[in-house]
C-alpha cells in the first residue's frame, strides 16, 4: 500500500484526475474510521470524512514527502477532528462517573425485545461497539486522539507526536494518562474486562432500545460477520483493556463519500 500510495500521490500532484480519485479511494476508510472513533456517530463521521478529504485534495501540493503519506493524512485528519467537533458527539460526551451511572442503569437478565437468537447476537454486538465508542468520549479530545492513534491504530509515540505536532514526551504522558483512566474504568465497570463486574452487553439491550440509544431497525455498528465480543473472550486478563478497543471492527466509508469527492475533483 505504501508504494502504491506514493506513486498515486506523485501522479495526482502532476494533475492526473484518475490517480487523485484512486488516492481518495485508498485513504477514505482510514479517515472514516478515525473520525468514527472520535465522533461516535456515523453521520458526523461521514461529514467529517468528506471535509477532511477535501482538505487533503486541496492541500496535496503541500505534501513534500518528509513523512509517509499515510502519516500526513492522519495529521490533516487529526487537525480537523480536534477543532471541528461533531454536534451529536459533543452532546453525548460525559464524565467517567456519569458514564458509570449509565452502565449501571437498566441492566436486565432477560432480553424482551426479541427472542430470536441471531437478532440478539447482533444487538449484543451493537451494545458492545456503541459502549466502546461512547467510552472514548469520556476522555478530552486530545487524550482521546492520543489513545486512538497508539492503542487502536498502533502508532508509536514518535509517530503519534509527529501527527499531532507535539513533543514525544508530552505525547507519552497523555497516552499514559488515557490508558490509566480507561483501564481503571473498565476494571471497575465492564464485564468483558473483569468477569466480577455484573454488566454484560446483553443485559443492556432492552434499556438502550427503550432510551433510543440503539435503533434495532437501523444498527450503526453490528454489521460484521465476526463478533468482537467473541474475540475478547479468548484474550487474557492483562491484555483485555486495550483489546476491547482494538477489537472494534473496521468500517468502510459510505459510498456517497467517493461520489461527492469525484464531484469536487471535477470542479477543481
Amino acid at each position: 500500500m505504501k508504494e502504491s500510495l506514493e506513486i498515486l500521490v506523485e501522479q495526482a500532484k502532476n494533475g492526473d484526475p484518475k490517480s487523485l480519485t484512486q488516492l481518495i479511494v485508498e485513504i477514505k476508510d482510514l479517515v472514516y474510521n478515525l473520525s468514527l472513533r472520535m465522533l461516535l456517530y456515523p453521520l458526523d463521521a461521514e461529514d467529517a470524512t468528506q471535509e477532511i478529504l477535501v482538505k487533503i485534495v486541496t492541500h496535496l501540493g503541500t505534501f513534500k514527502g518528509d513523512s509517509q503519506f499515510r502519516t500526513w493524512v492522519y495529521r490533516v485528519a487529526t487537525n480537523y477532528l480536534l477543532t471541528e467537533k461533531g454536534k451529536k458527539s459533543k452532546e453525548f460526551s460525559m464524565s467517567f462517573d456519569a458514564y458509570g451511572v449509565l452502565i449501571d442503569t437498566g441492566q436486565s437478565t432477560t432480553i424482551e425485545y426479541t427472542k430470536n437468537k441471531g437478532e440478539q447476537v447482533l444487538l449484543e454486538e451493537e451494545v458492545k461497539v456503541s459502549c466502546t465508542h461512547g467510552m472514548l468520549l469520556c476522555l478530552n479530545e486530545t487524550n482521546r486522539m492520543v489513545y486512538i492513534l497508539s492503542v487502536i491504530l498502533d502508532f508509536n509515540s514518535t509517530e503519534g507526536a509527529q501527527i499531532l505536532g507535539i513533543r514525544p514526551e508530552n505525547y507519552r504522558k497523555q497516552l499514559s494518562r488515557s490508558k490509566t483512566k480507561l483501564r481503571n474504568f473498565l476494571a471497575a465497570k465492564c464485564g468483558l474486562a473483569n468477569s466480577k463486574n455484573p454488566c454484560r452487553c446483553a443485559k443492556k439491550i432492552d434499556f438502550l432500545i427503550d432510551q433510543k440509544n440503539i435503533d434495532p431497525r437501523a444498527l450503526r455498528f453490528a454489521k460484521q460477520k465476526e463478533r468482537s465480543i467473541a474475540l475478547i473472550e479468548t484474550i487474557t486478563k492483562l491484555e483485555k483493556s486495550a483489546a476491547i478497543f482494538r477489537s472494534t471492527p473496521q468500517y468502510a466509508a459510505p459510498e456517497g463519500v467517493v461520489q461527492k469527492m469525484k464531484e469536487t475533483i471535477n470542479c477543481l
